[in-house]
């Protein structure tokens, strides 16, 4: 089987600082106080996936779960160790990453398309593909600057989900939109999952991984303390059946349509 993510003790640290002016940080030196604090999002992060699976990435908020994916997705590097992937990678790490609020929706369109390895005649053959999942109707051709922030989900998941990709990765990108466009989102994805692309997907929802994962790493201040099962996984983060039935109901992702 072929290994599509190998990230190996890979660690990404970030610099957290106390003060914000240079007579800020010289006061707080001069009274012996600390002026920045050092951490590690991801710490000595080790895992494969291999060709086809679908993996849920879980784990309380500031835990290093999107710090993890942008490792993965090529938008950072680590520190240390190695995050190798193979093949293209498609996705949605923010709603409206990318996007230039001055120009149109359809000019985000193609710009989007081009950032994730698209061709121009790749995304012209999919276009009315693209604008007819992304439902903006007149609003194509309005500048982004005006969009909400469902719009510019749509537009953004929209475009990802039909770049032929080889890994598609999600951060949480069905949290935005109303219930018909996450239901939408969803029938798409399960498409996807059984296409045999492999999909790394970051979720809180337990309905959501239930149904689209067949694996479960769990995050907890950066380090990776669960790989496998995922019913297990999501006992292991103490997520009880009840919140589980409430985001069941709430995002439209784990119950059956």
């Amino acid at each position: 089987m072929t290994t599509m993510i190998q990230v190996e003790h890979a660690t990404k640290t970030f610099t957290m600082s106390y003060h914000r002016s240079l007579k800020q940080i010289a006061l707080a030196k001069a009274r012996g106080r600390k002026t920045h604090d050092v951490f590690n999002a991801v710490d000595d992060v080790s895992f494969t996936v291999q060709e086809g699976e679908s993996v849920g990435l879980m784990g309380l908020n500031g835990s290093g779960k999107s710090t993890l994916l942008k490792l993965v997705s090529g938008v950072m590097r680590p520190d240390s160790g190695s995050v190798l992937t193979r093949g293209r990678i498609a996705g949605l790490i923010a709603t409206g990453a990318g996007f230039d609020p001055q120009l149109s929706g359809r000019d985000n369109l193609y710009l989007n398309a081009a950032i994730l390895g698209m061709s121009r005649a790749e995304t012209d053959r999919k276009f009315d593909e693209i604008v007819d999942f992304a439902d903006l109707g007149k609003f194509l051709d309005t500048e982004v600057a005006y969009y909400s922030s469902g719009m510019k989900a749509r537009l953004g998941f929209a475009v990802a989900i039909n770049v032929d990709a080889d890994i598609f990765i999600a951060d949480e990108a069905l949290a935005v939109g109303d219930r018909p466009f996450k239901r939408k989102c969803k029938k798409r994805m399960d498409e996807i999952v059984k296409s045999g692309v492999t999909m790394f997907y970051v979720s809180h929802a337990p309905g959501s991984v239930r149904n689209l994962c067949s694996r479960v790493l769990v995050l907890d201040h950066g380090k990776l303390t669960f790989d496998g099962d995922v019913d297990e996984g999501i006992a292991f983060l103490h997520y009880d059946d009840d919140e589980d039935d409430k985001s069941r109901a709430d995002d439209g992702l784990g119950a059956d349509i």
